[in-house]
């Protein structure tokens, strides 16, 4: 269990700020540990000057306790009383509402201040807040540079915790002023074809900005096994269409049969919800390590791409089946998806997935309008997508706006010359896409996401704790992951965070975490390693020269991250 001590100075000022000196407290250190949540609680102390204020933890059940961090961190275990209770209700009505005579700041003023030279700003509902000094004291680390230049919310949210009395408050000293731009869309140019995209939030690890295309920062991958929708990784080909939810129709059309079109009214009543939990993967996802071997093509994408969410909606098969499709018809070879969003020439983005994918009932194909209990956000396709778990990305299509049975693949750009497999000897000057199969199911992956490549360990660590991801396409699940540090030659399995999924059924990724014991004295750099095994004993390359490709698709060799123990 890794507990994290703070400084006497920052005792001092939560103090200060929260109740003064000498009033007694206890400080709860909250640790993860197997995707679990437990608490330990420091020993009272009368003063918050004492040497030892963190010795004698010990178990307890806490009540209305805080958390000032983002992931790991240290709070204030108020007393049980209704009189702190009805404070704890009042600070969190007050906490982020607007203060007259305060500054305005609008999105943009915010957005530049993301470094300690340029002050560190964050926004919460109606506040802003400068919260540059507290950044060095922060016991959650730099986990909390996520949210700057932009709001807490994400991750208050993922991190529930942090709404409680004493952490609102300690919030509201840093305030300097009134959000101004909160629910307001911003001007634009609207001579730009991206005018449309909606904010995104300055965590996300930009690949491109028009189109839009980032990765989910890495701190949230691991610890969250439902990414947050604002930090879900963004994959956009095209301009973001806007979508008017009243009058959308979705179209189906069935060879033989009149168009069927339904509102988002019809889906949702006239048929029955389902719901699953399903990892989305970039087909590019981990590029930039095969561009390192030779040049590629594409956004260079670290390990990011990849995100996981609980999905609603209706059935494919449900809805080919209200519209006509006769199952039986040997004819009917794939299905097709076009979205509303368009290239300049007015083509719209399209793929294709076989029919015996999008019609069999244990593959869980989904026409979504929900993600994570809400309304699809507009990056995410608003206000229908299809989604076919355990197959690529690029099949998933956004904005969905027509549904088609045909005796063909789409015929769109990114399924007939894109997301094709080659082999490392295929260059720009031999492909051929006509002869290449479109990519389906995706293979097993598995990364690293903490530490992170080059991180430097403090001297003395004997111990590293390792986490990441594993998935595999296709519904198979993953059930071992492999650690080494050794070049390969020992290995240690990591210990597995899943939900409950049946056999070919599982959709959704693995998070894994293990503690890494280090050579007595150790100093130097470590090159740790991670391999995953799925249900089919499937197994991942040992390198990435090996499956190089020219669009850069599909790497999961054996993910490598770097660190180094410091000298003393």
């Amino acid at each position: 269990m890794n507990i994290i001590h703070r400084s006497t100075a920052f005792f001092e000022k939560l103090v200060k700020i929260v109740g003064g000196p000498g009033v007694r407290r206890n400080v709860l250190l909250f640790c993860k540990e197997n995707g679990h949540v437990r608490i330990s609680i420091a020993r009272s102390f009368a003063t918050i000057r004492g040497k030892t204020p963190l010795k004698g933890r010990r178990g307890v059940t806490a009540i209305g306790a805080g958390i000032i961090t983002a992931g790991i961190g240290i709070g204030v275990f108020l007393p049980n009383s209704r009189k702190a209770q009805c404070a704890s209700k009042q600070i969190e009505y007050q906490a982020g509402s607007v203060k007259p005579g305060l500054p305005e700041y609008t999105h943009n003023d915010v957005i530049g201040h993301k470094t300690k030279d340029a002050k560190i700003w964050v926004t919460y509902k109606n506040g802003v807040y400068d919260i540059t000094e507290f950044v060095g004291e922060h016991p959650g680390g730099d986990k909390i540079l996520m949210a700057a230049g932009g709001a807490l919310e994400p991750f208050w949210d993922l991190y529930a915790v942090h709404k409680e009395a004493g952490i609102l408050k300690m919030l509201e000293h840093y305030r300097i002023g009134n959000y101004k731009d909160i629910g307001r869309h911003l001007e634009k140019d609207r001579s730009d074809p991206f005018a449309n995209d909606p904010e995104r939030h300055p965590a996300l690890k930009p690949a491109s900005e028009k189109p839009f295309n980032a990765e989910t920062p890495l701190e949230i991958l691991s610890d969250s096994f439902v990414t947050p929708n604002s930090l879900f990784f963004v994959r956009n080909h095209l301009p973001v269409p806007i979508v008017d939810g009243k009058s959308y129709k979705l179209g189906i059309v069935v060879p033989g049969k009149k168009q069927v079109e339904l509102s988002l009214d019809d889906l949702k009543k006239r048929f029955k919800k389902h719901t699953i939990v399903a990892t989305l993967q970039c087909a590019g996802n981990r590029r930039t390590e095969m561009a390192k071997v030779k040049t590629v093509k594409g956004l260079m994408w670290g390990i990011g791409a990849i995100s996981n969410a609980e999905w609603g909606g209706v059935w494919l098969r449900d809805l080919l089946m209200y519209a006509g499709m006769d199952e039986s018809d040997a004819q009917t070879a794939h299905i097709q998806f076009e979205g509303f969003d368009k290239d300049p020439t007015g083509s719209t983005y399209g793929a294709s997935v076989p029919v015996d994918i999008a019609m069999n009932p244990y593959r869980d194909v989904l026409v979504a309008y929900e993600m994570n209990g809400t309304e699809i956000p507009i990056d995410h396709g608003y206000p229908v997508r299809v989604i076919v778990p355990g197959v690529v990305g690029a099949r998933n299509v956004k904005w969905l706006s027509r549904i088609i049975v045909s005796h063909e693949e789409s015929q769109s750009h990114w399924q007939q010359n894109d997301y094709k497999g080659f082999s490392p000897s295929v260059d720009w000057r031999n492909v051929d896409f006509s002869k290449a199969k479109s990519i389906q199911d995706y293979p097993l992956q598995s990364a690293i996401c903490s530490p992170k490549d080059g991180d430097q360990l403090e001297a003395g660590t004997d111990e590293i704790t390792v986490k990441g991801y594993a998935w595999s396409g296709g519904g198979r699940g993953i059930i071992r992951v492999d650690i080494s540090i050794d070049d390969g030659q020992t290995w240690l399995t990591a210990d597995l965070e899943q939900i409950p999924q049946k056999v070919n059924h599982a959709w959704a990724w693995t998070l894994w975490k293990v503690d890494v014991p280090l050579p007595e004295n150790f100093k130097g750099k470590v090159d740790i390693i991670c391999k995953a095994v799925d249900e089919s004993y499937g197994a991942q390359p040992d390198t990435v020269r090996g499956i190089w490709n020219l669009r850069g698709l599909l790497n999961n060799a054996w993910h490598h991250v770097n660190v180094e123990v410091s000298e003393e």
